[in-house]
This record gives C-alpha cells, sequence and structure tokens, in this order.
C-alpha cells in the first residue's frame, strides 16, 4: 500500500493498516486484538430501540415531554452510529 490516497481493500484490511501498532500483540501468545465493530453494531442496535420505545413511552405520560425528546435525540445519534458501522462493514473491516 503505497499510495495513501488510493481506497483501501479488503486485504489491505486483512494485512493490517499503515502505522498501526497493538502494543498487546504476541504477549503471552495473545492474538492480535481486533475490531469489535460487530459488537458496536449490536450495541447501537439495542440503543436505539429502548430510545425511541422509552420515549414513546414517556410520551404517554403526564410527565415534562423534555426527557422524552432527549431520548429521541440518543436514538437519532443510535441511528447514525448504525450507519457508520454499516458502511466500515460494507467496505470490508474485520470484525
Amino acid at each position: 500500500m503505497t499510495d495513501p490516497n488510493r481506497p483501501r481493500s479488503r486485504e489491505d484490511y486483512a494485512r493490517g493498516l499503515p502505522d498501526h501498532h497493538d502494543p498487546t500483540a504476541g504477549l503471552g501468545g495473545a492474538a492480535p486484538a481486533r475490531s469489535a465493530l460487530t459488537l458496536r453494531l449490536v450495541l447501537a442496535a439495542f440503543g436505539a430501540v429502548v430510545c425511541v420505545l422509552g420515549g414513546l413511552g414517556w410520551l404517554g405520560t403526564d410527565l415534562p415531554t423534555w426527557p422524552a425528546v432527549v431520548l429521541f435525540v440518543f436514538g437519532a445519534i443510535a441511528v447514525v452510529d448504525l450507519v457508520v458501522i454499516a458502511r466500515r462493514k460494507a467496505r470490508g473491516e474485520p470484525g
């Protein structure tokens, strides 16, 4: 990978990115660290569902609406994170 401006391929991610150093690689026979994209995907999906359902449930009460708005904002942030993760996984990043 000599040209830093060209798009990265799946093989580039499999070989490892330039200037990446895992200080724990090889310690005690440990495997190299891997990206946790799948875990992040599951947690973002869970957060989006919980925040949207919690916000809708909050709106059904006689309490102030600002906590529901906060939950909807958190849900929107989780949805944006889902899109970012899906793009990274489609690009071929491991994890």
